[in-house]
């Protein structure tokens, strides 16, 4: 008879409050750099794609798992702020590459640098956390149920 597997709720909780509590931190530091949490994404998944493929609003919309219309939302908000232009794709005419301005790159390296921080410091228990969950499941702990 196959035994139920044991979920370990309080290391899964642990996980969820160590990635949240992160990402909250990424949020205020991009509010506090002027842009909203998600045009930090848009920016950081430009620059992060640059040396792979072109950053077209379809690549943006998978990489920030959202709907191809907010991804448009975003990037022309950026675009207005002066953080992004918009060119004709050289392959294909009909598609548009977003490219990061003097000032996204800027406003992206600070708040990147501030990632990498909080990484630093945050890191080492999430890390732990995420080793516990992917790791061998604990026999007979008293968090798990059956």
């Amino acid at each position: 008879m196959a035994q139920t597997p044991r979920v370990d709720y309080e290391t899964l909780a642990d996980l969820r409050y160590h990635i949240r509590r992160f990402l909250r931190v990424r949020e205020e530091a991009a509010r506090a750099a002027g842009i909203e949490p998600q045009q930090y994404l848009v920016l950081l998944q430009i620059k992060g794609l640059a040396q792979r493929r072109p950053a077209t609003i379809g690549a943006l919309t998978e990489r920030l798992q959202i709907r191809h219309h907010a991804t448009v939302q975003l990037v022309d908000r950026l675009a207005q702020r002066g953080m992004v232009r918009r060119r004709r794709a050289e392959v294909d005419r009909r598609g548009v590459v977003v490219q990061l301005t003097a000032r996204g790159e800027v406003t992206l390296r600070k708040l990147a640098l501030h990632s990498l921080a909080e990484l630093r410091t945050a890191g080492p228990a999430l890390a732990s956390i995420l080793t516990r969950v992917i790791g061998r499941p604990r026999q007979g702990s008293r968090r798990s149920e059956s």
